[in-house]
């Protein structure tokens, strides 16, 4: 009720005579009689035009009620691997673990949601969405398509973290575009995204297997001594992320790879 009459008060402000004070506007606007023709005078308003011309109406053409959303402030920050406690500190999930660094960093959490748990934070202006698909790796492409949908996020603001074979531990090298490399979730965000045109940050996990020991040894935890420096890494990873929000691909590119 009180929204409603505050409501209507700002439409009496406009429409009543312009010689009477705003405290006289509202005081007539505030009378019982009043209220009840304001109020249908009101639906009438409703009923005639669209929100924006409403709000237009009431506030001003440059009220901030009619700022809309700048689609390229928007990021969404992909981190790669499996849920399940048996996956929890393993070499494929280290994509979860860039990104569970990146929430201490920046002071936010990883809530449920579709297809995954996600974690908004904010910096200078820009909102950053921070997505663990829950559909496992191989079909981790789904999540991300939803995600970009629904937040209307455009392809070149959505950084993709992965573990990489073809890399030595720990190194992390940022590319804008390049095939799956043989990495399932990778191949199925190619194949839903139907592109290869989007960020990736591969993060190295070493190839000390044998052969066709690959999936063991993703699969595997790291070694004691990789986790003695493994969190020193993790945290490079978290500052490619923040350099590739703040100031581009190009600029992370050259001032962070091999690094």
């Amino acid at each position: 009720m009180l929204l409603q009459k505050a409501l209507l008060k700002a439409v009496a402000v406009r429409l009543l005579p312009k010689d009477k004070s705003q405290t006289e506007l509202y005081n007539i606007a505030s009378e019982p009689d009043a209220f009840r023709v304001w109020g249908f005078q009101m639906l009438l308003y409703f009923r005639a035009v669209d929100m924006r011309t409403l709000i237009q109406f009431l506030f001003g053409k440059k009220s901030t009620f009619l700022e809309e959303p700048d689609p390229m402030k928007k990021y969404l920050v992909v981190g790669l691997g499996n849920i399940g406690q048996e996956y929890i500190g393993t070499r494929h999930n280290v994509g979860f673990q860039v990104l569970d660094t990146l929430a201490q960093k920046q002071g936010f959490s990883f809530e449920p949601g579709r297809l995954g748990d996600i974690g908004i934070f904010k910096i200078k202006g820009r909102s950053v969405f921070c997505l663990k698909p829950s559909t496992y790796m191989n079909r981790s492409g789904k999540a991300v398509k939803y995600w970009l949908e629904k937040e209307k996020i455009p392809l070149e603001n959505l950084l993709v973290i992965t573990d990489d074979i073809n890399l030595p531990f720990g190194s992390l090298r940022l590319k804008t575009k390049g095939s799956d490399g043989g990495h399932n979730g990778l191949k199925d965000i190619q194949q839903q995204l139907e592109t290869q045109q989007y960020s990736r940050l591969r993060f190295g996990v070493g190839s000390e297997f044998g052969k066709g020991g690959q999936v063991n040894y993703v699969l595997s935890p790291w070694l004691e001594e990789e986790n003695k420096v493994l969190g020193g890494r993790l945290e490079r990873g978290a500052e490619f992320v923040g350099s590739f929000i703040l100031a581009g691909a190009k600029i992370t590119m050259n001032q962070y790879n091999g690094t």
